[in-house]
Parts: C-alpha cells; structure tokens; sequence
C-alpha cells in the first residue's frame, strides 16, 4: 500500500513537473515572438522616418507645387484657397475637420473632380489657383 502511495505520489509530481516546463517553453516562445516583432516594428518606423525625409526632399525640390502633405501649413493653404474659392472650410486653423472636407468635397464636384474629400495632386492643381486671388 505504502509503496503504491509513494509511485502515484512521484507520476503526480512528475507531471506537474512536465507541465510547468512546457509553460516555460511557451512563455520563452512568446517572448522571442514579441522581441521579433519588435525588432520589425523598429524598422518599419525607421522606414516610415525615411520616407518622410524623402518627401520633405521632393517637396522642396518641386516647391510642393504637386505635393500636399498633412501638415498643419498646407491645411491653412487647403483652407484659404477654398474660402477664396468660395467653398466654406469654417476657421482656417490649420486643421482638416468635417467642415474643411466638406468643402473640399464640394469643391472636387463643381470642379468634375473625384469626390472624396482628400487633396490629392488634381484637386490641389484646381485648388492652388486660388491661393492669392479672391472669389468675387
């Protein structure tokens, strides 16, 4: 009887033994799961880093004639051509709320544009027109 306590009491023992192994291997593999992606998602912002220096490069080349980027100075220029075009972006402030897309939108369609409220390069070719010049 002893002896059948003592081989179920070393098979019990044993098997919580092979469980909190196989845990550790599961948890070693996650974490060299996490540090890969980690390490992918560094290069990936650096890629992003590099790119934006890039377009910042073609930007000044081409004095952004053809490239309209997010920031808050081309929102503004975004918001005044369109007010002078008579398109109402509400407060020029730089930033493109419902309001400035809406106006966008509605001028992409007077201007048998696609409508979908992004300046891309043909909206922007329609819209910088009226950078200076006032609507009447």
């Amino acid at each position: 009887m002893l002896f059948t306590v003592l081989v179920f009491s070393a098979v019990a023992f044993s098997g919580c033994t092979t469980v909190s192994k196989q845990k550790d291997l599961d948890l070693q593999g996650l974490k060299n799961q996490v540090s890969l992606l980690e390490s992918q998602l560094q290069d990936k912002d650096q890629e992003i880093s590099s790119l934006k220096e890039e377009l910042a490069k073609v930007g000044e080349r081409e004095g952004n004639a053809g490239i309209v980027t997010r920031g808050q100075a081309n929102a503004k220029k975004i918001q005044t051509a369109l007010k002078n075009a008579g398109f109402d972006p509400g407060k020029i402030d730089g930033q493109m709320g419902k309001r400035t897309r809406d106006a966008i939108k509605s001028f992409q369609a007077a201007n048998n544009l696609k409508v979908n409220g992004k300046v891309n390069k043909s909206t922007w070719a329609a819209l910088s027109k009226y950078l200076e010049e006032k609507s009447k």
